[in-house]
């Protein structure tokens, strides 16, 4: 994949990746099941940009956020964090290599110790990873207190106490306490406020160009991806359908499921919302079930230019244009 564009500053490469769950019947004569949940993904982002994964519930965008910072079981693939490859690391040293990737979650209230104070759950990855000296660690807190807009008085509060909008930011000081080279954003800012959301993304953007961070951004909502994402993937039911930068995507998107997509994305003006109307693609049917998956393409059962073929082989991702990968036998 690297040998399109041979001069970027790869940080994170995820090859092939499987995460399957089940497989195993304790019931004797009932066959077991297995659940599909990441089939196959391979992608690579850039150092000190932000990649996007977009798609429905259940296409596996979470799965594979989490399995890319070892937070679910592997099943197949490898991960790679520059060149140290974190999918074969295990017990202390994975412990260790953690510093270098952490994870923002999507409820800023449930990620939080309810009953330990706002400093302290900054402080903790500190004391974990014995970052700093021990005397010196209460003005490391501080200052992150202040680099994500936080007053200094407010570590002595605990979660209930604080906002939506509040609670996500002791979410971002936490993350960013080891000075992590990747953050991965589990939707984020899915549970904010409007209003919220473009201040938190907006702290996002600012503390990437700060600290040089890389963000792996999940999201189902388009407007905040074209936001804030360099580069787009979609999935599809386990799979990458379609892969672009932000502008090829949004402008020309190629698979069908892609354009279903953004044809259902609101507007707020009168004739763009008529318009958006007249033109939208609606989807017939449900996704397969992960269990039961179909043997061609997985999404031709309801998409509305699907042929023969497209119920018998399935596409490759293959790349149609520079940095434009698509699924599809169609395009």
């Amino acid at each position: 994949m690297t040998a399109e564009i041979p001069d970027r500053d790869l940080l994170l490469r995820i090859e092939d990746l499987k995460v399957h769950f089940g497989g195993k019947s304790w019931i004797p004569g009932k066959a077991s099941k297995t659940v599909h949940a990441v089939d196959g993904v391979s992608l690579e982002v850039e150092r000190g940009k932000t990649f996007g994964i977009v798609g429905e519930s259940g296409s596996g965008k979470t799965t594979t956020a989490l399995a890319s910072v070892r937070l679910v079981p592997i099943t197949a693939g490898r991960v790679f964090l520059d060149d140290t490859e974190i999918s074969a690391l295990t017990g202390e040293a994975l412990r260790l290599a953690r510093k270098r990737f952490q994870i923002v979650f999507q409820d800023p209230f449930s990620s939080l110790n309810p009953r330990v104070r706002a400093g302290q759950i900054v402080r903790e990855p500190l004391d974990l990873m014995e970052i700093g000296a021990e005397a010196d660690r209460d003005g490391l807190v501080q200052e992150l207190f202040a680099q994500v807009g936080l007053r200094p008085e407010q570590q002595a509060l605990f979660p209930h106490q604080f906002s939506g909008g509040q609670r996500q930011r002791i979410g971002l000081a936490r993350a960013i306490a080891t000075r992590p080279e990747l953050v991965v954003c589990d939707e984020p800012v899915s549970a904010l406020d409007v209003a919220i959301q473009a201040q938190i993304l907006n702290l996002m953007r600012r503390l990437q160009e700060e600290l040089g961070l890389t963000y792996l951004f999940i999201s189902h909502d388009l407007g905040v991806v074209q936001y804030i994402c360099d580069e787009i993937a979609v999935m599809y039911l386990g799979q990458i359908v379609e892969q672009a930068d932000r502008v090829s995507l949004f402008v020309r998107p190629r698979h069908p499921y892609t354009k279903a997509l953004l044809s259902a994305v609101p507007s707020a003006r009168a004739g763009k919302r008529a318009a958006n109307r007249a033109n939208r693609i609606r989807l017939e049917g449900d996704p397969p079930s992960p269990i039961d998956l179909p043997k061609g393409c997985r999404f031709a059962g309801r998409c509305p230019l699907a042929e023969a073929r497209c119920h018998e082989t399935p596409p490759e991702l293959r790349l149609i244009g520079k940095g434009h990968k698509v699924a599809c036998h169609l395009v």
